[in-house]
């Protein structure tokens, strides 16, 4: 896993081929999409929502970065919020499969284990945390790719919070 230098100090680790699978999924993107009534707490409404999200990798190769941020409107189209997030992606040698952070402006922190499977991208809460949530990406073509967010509420089955379709930033309609 870690070479060693001449001096018998472990050298950094190289990206891998881990990387070039994940990069797949960490497109340039724009987003439309909904969310379902009750998903941000019990009388919450429906939502529609737009968004974007840019990436770079850092430490040569073995993370990738990305900012996100979306807007929440109300079905007749009134604003309701700016929600924003840091995600950090990479591939965990140790743990032996793919690791991501997040935080965002409401406070949330979290780490998921991630997994791929040809065109679908799964990531999910690690530990037993009471809420836990499940991210998951499929790409359609060179194009589009959909993104879903599901949650689970103290042990309890996954439900949907809401669903994106994503396009490259230099071609979203």
């Amino acid at each position: 896993m870690t070479s060693t230098s001449s001096t018998g100090v472990p050298l950094p680790l190289q990206a891998g081929d881990e990387m070039g699978r994940l990069a797949r999924f960490h497109r340039d993107v724009s987003w439309t999409g909904t969310i379902q009534a009750g998903a941000m707490g019990p009388r919450s409404p429906a939502m529609t929502a737009t968004g974007t999200g840019r990436h770079h990798t850092i430490q040569d190769g073995l993370w990738i970065v990305g900012d996100y941020q979306q807007d929440q409107f109300l079905i007749d189209g009134t604003f309701v919020l700016r929600w924003q997030l840091h995600w950090v992606a990479g591939w965990d040698a140790r743990a032996g499969e793919y690791r991501a952070s997040v935080a965002d402006n409401y406070g949330h922190a979290e780490i998921l284990a991630g997994r791929i499977d040809g065109d679908f991208l799964t990531f999910q809460s690690i530990g037993r945390p009471p809420i836990r949530i499940r991210l998951s990406w499929r790409l359609i073509d060179d194009t589009t790719m959909m993104w879903r967010n599901e949650a689970s509420v103290h042990g309890g089955p996954y439900e949907l919070i809401e669903t994106y379709t994503c396009r490259p930033l230099e071609t979203a309609a």
